[in-house]
């Protein structure tokens, strides 16, 4: 990371801190240019700050600005695609007390960096309190720091095992009841077919290991140490960390995860799977919606959708269920709104379950409300729907901490390649790497 102090001075100044001083000075003159905060007459207009979609959050903007009654509209401005550089945007503008961020569409793993460096306004208890009634816990958990909601959940996203119904048959496979990895490894490697996975330097591969770890027992992290890097406690090296360091391994040694493993991310693991490449797949729920697109386009075949079948995430071990990845998008308000009252409001009617379903059947985004799971339009949108949800009540949240940047990059950076791994060792040299770039010995 370009920002870190010299690596030679082992002083113990908390990562962020040094993020967010190099953010300000790059955002001033941003700020300058863009008139940040710039004055306003008539209703407040406020600024949602969105990941890039389908139009669905523009949609519920522009409906939660009529359901307002003229006290306050809501206008949206696109991030970056990917979510570092959505993280990176937001900091730099917030750490030079950006008063133009109202609201922001955030990525969980990112949630305690903003908490920490005080870049979110207070969630109010009583707000707290309706919006996270009926939300899945793992949602909950994600929008949170230190013990109390610092973000609104939004939607909920996870993993599911995706497979071809017509080429699992003969394998032995009963995917209507849980399966382990080495039972999906072995049933691949006989058919002599592929299982695709995100074996490339990215976030996936992060997203991989941490349920892999999550679903043994463990914990990438089993201490966060919130006030001091230095107390930070890594479980890279404990058994369950072995456990999954064995199936990543074994699955590449196998040669089943495809030629372009390395490589290998979400979109090309279902182009994979749309061409029958793969017989199985680990991915999100975004592969349905694509496949019944493309098959109405006539660029797959109409038969195809209907061949996909799914199931819970897979098991580590034959007697523990399965924790599968928990992502999506948690709204945060920004620390120096002008109106924070009118944000949370706001958050309020965007998060409400009729918004909610209506960004599932139409964007594809699972909620974080249970009782959405319910609705006769996302049944018949998503047949899996009651799967997601079930999911969703296993799933496990990326390691929360402070310093997730560092955490994740290292990770990607001694497990890539998975033909690399010795899962003996591997945890355990991830987990120094972590502590000498928490005390800034070393560079990312």
């Amino acid at each position: 990371m370009s920002d870190l102090e010299n690596p030679e001075v082992p002083t113990m100044r908390r990562p962020w801190k040094r993020r967010l001083a190099a953010a300000a000075l790059a955002a001033a003159a941003a700020c300058g240019i863009a008139a940040c905060g710039a004055a306003e007459s008539g209703p407040p207009r406020l600024t949602w700050y969105i990941n890039p979609d389908s139009g669905g959050q523009a949609e519920i903007a522009r409906r939660c600005t009529e359901a307002a009654g003229g006290r306050y509209s809501i206008a949206v401005a696109q991030l970056p695609r990917e979510s570092a550089a959505q993280r990176e945007q937001l900091v730099r503008r917030l750490a030079a007390n950006d008063s133009s961020i109202d609201i922001m569409s955030l990525d969980p793993p990112y949630i305690p960096e903003f908490s920490e460096a005080k870049l979110l306004a207070p969630v109010p208890p009583d707000l707290a309190d309706r919006v996270t009634q009926g939300v899945v816990e793992s949602a909950v958990t994600g929008a949170s720091w230190r013990g109390r909601l610092v973000t609104v959940p939004f939607w909920a996203n996870t993993q599911l095992l995706w497979y071809r119904r017509s080429m699992v048959a003969g394998t032995g496979l009963d995917l209507s009841q849980p399966v382990t990895w080495d039972q999906l490894i072995e049933a691949t490697q006989a058919k002599g077919s592929q299982f695709a996975v995100q074996g490339k330097r990215a976030e996936a591969l992060t997203v991989w290991l941490n349920a892999l770890v999550s679903s043994a027992g463990g914990a990438i992290i089993t201490d966060p140490s919130v006030d001091d890097p230095a107390g930070v406690r890594l479980g890279l090296a404990d058994p369950p960390a072995t456990e999954a360091g064995r199936v990543m391994k074994e699955l590449t040694d196998a040669g089943i995860g495809g030629p372009s493993l390395s490589t290998a991310g979400e979109d090309a693991n279902v182009a994979s799977f749309e061409k029958g490449e793969a017989i199985l797949m680990i991915n999100w729920p975004f592969v349905w919606p694509r496949a019944n697109e493309s098959a109405a386009e006539g660029t797959l075949g109409a038969e195809v959708p209907g061949d996909y079948g799914w199931a819970l995430y897979p098991r580590l071990r034959p007697d523990l269920p399965s924790a599968p990845p928990y992502g999506g998008i948690n709204l945060g308000v920004g620390a120096f709104s002008r109106h924070p009252d009118l944000a949370y409001e706001a958050t309020e009617c965007i998060t409400s379950a009729a918004n909610q379903t209506y960004y599932f059947v139409e964007n594809g985004n699972p909620a974080a409300r249970e009782s959405v799971y319910g609705d006769p339009a996302v049944l018949q949108a998503f047949p899996m729907a009651p799967v997601i949800l079930q999911s969703l009540r296993q799933a496990a949240p990326r390691p929360q901490t402070a310093y997730y940047s560092e955490v994740s990059q290292s990770v990607q950076r001694e497990y890539h390649p998975t033909s690399g791994i010795d899962p003996a060792a591997t945890g355990a040299a991830t987990a120094a790497l972590i502590q000498e770039v928490l005390a800034k010995k070393e560079l990312l």
